[in-house]
């Protein structure tokens, strides 16, 4: 019974052995300090800051208010999202051969991008480079800051490079949202049109009462439309832009040359104002109403994009028709009645779709 005992503990003991020292790291059998590229717990992490050798660089910082670009804007989720997954999942495959090391650090001297990971307490816990991609063409080269030689790394299953999710670029990084006011706190919306101020409106929400105020032509002639205006209180919520185009070349230039589509104002219960700029983007090789018209868009202009200018004039970005096309309505739309079946009832719809019936008339008509 002793020698039974005796030869379980021996065999536990080698158990351990074996798991300690052949499995315990073998995600990474190449050590921290020379490859340590995979970071498991990015929760802890509290500060990214990236620096490319074009010398652009990004401080994303995690802050009680969520993550933050440069201390001035709200980090874009995806794209950090993105990189801690890819921090999370990267692991080193091998390091490079000898007879390439000394090519691939030369390259990599001009050409890498530098990040600086911190955890919550603001201590540096990680420094490497991320270099191009390894001629296998399923990783990418990287240095870990003070180690002997660079080595592959990739995510596994990952076709592909990760040297862009590394960018510097804060386009890549900003926010993107142009709206986002939930039904109960928006207070008032302000839409004008210069090219048709008829169509021009202004709703206001208090006390759970809305109101629209528009031209006495549409008010006095017809029943206003409470349930449009309360499903219009939806379509502020999660409204972004495509991108920015700030510093691109003539875009300052072009936007005094074309005319205003609509402009935009949004304020919250707080007292918060949005204030939106919207431009006719001149049609151009993209643009689907080359060979198709859009009986909504006149034909020199693009009928899926427009240029927008908010933030109080500094940001230029891009966005969508398909976006903002439940936002261009036009007054005589809240007050006119909901298409009725044959039965006098009101016909229903789909709860995702359209309030109103697309409207082929580009401003409003008082009727004969």
């Amino acid at each position: 019974m002793g020698r039974t005992l005796l030869y379980l503990v021996l065999l536990v003991a080698l158990g351990f052995g074996v798991y300690y020292f052949v499995f315990k790291d073998k995600a990474n059998p190449y050590g921290i300090d020379q490859a340590g590229f995979t970071i498991k717990d990015t929760a802890d992490i509290g500060k990214i800051f990236i620096a490319s050798y074009n010398n652009s660089s990004v401080l994303v910082e995690r802050t009680d208010s969520g993550w933050y670009v440069n201390k001035q804007y709200k980090a874009l989720p995806s794209t950090l999202n993105q990189l801690l997954q890819t921090l999370w999942m990267q692991q080193p495959l091998y390091p490079v051969p000898e007879k390439m090391r000394n090519n691939v650090i030369k390259d990599m001297a001009g050409t890498s991008i530098k990040v600086e990971l911190y955890n919550r307490g603001g201590k540096k816990i990680r420094t490497f480079y991320v270099g191009n991609e390894a001629n296998s063409s399923s990783g990418t080269f990287m240095l870990i800051d003070g180690a002997n030689s660079p080595y592959v790394v990739n995510i596994p299953g990952f076709q592909g490079f990760l040297t862009s999710r590394y960018t510097s670029d804060l386009k890549d990084w900003r926010d993107r949202t142009v709206f986002n006011v939930s039904p109960d706190q928006l207070r008032s919306v302000t839409i004008q049109y210069p090219e048709h101020p008829i169509n021009s409106f202004t709703l206001k929400q208090e006390n759970g009462k809305i109101v629209v105020d528009a031209d006495t032509n549409i008010v006095n002639h017809n029943k206003f439309n409470d349930r449009r205006a309360h499903v219009y209180l939806k379509f502020f919520q999660n409204i972004n832009c495509e991108g920015y185009l700030n510093g691109f070349a003539g875009i300052d230039t072009l936007l005094k040359i074309m005319p205003k589509r609509c402009t935009i104002d949004v304020t919250d219960k707080k007292g918060h104002q949005t204030h939106v700029d919207i431009y006719w983007m001149p049609v151009n090789k993209r643009s689907k109403n080359l060979t198709a018209s859009d009986p909504n868009i006149p034909d020199n202009y693009d009928a899926d994009r427009f240029y927008a200018v908010m933030n109080n004039g500094k940001d230029t970005a891009m966005v969508q028709e398909y976006v903002f096309q439940k936002i261009f309505r036009n007054a005589y739309e809240f007050y006119e009645p909901d298409e009725q079946s044959s039965d006098n009832q009101v016909k229903p719809r789909e709860p995702l779709a359209p309030i109103y019936k697309r409207q082929t008339v580009p401003y409003y008509k008082k009727k004969p």
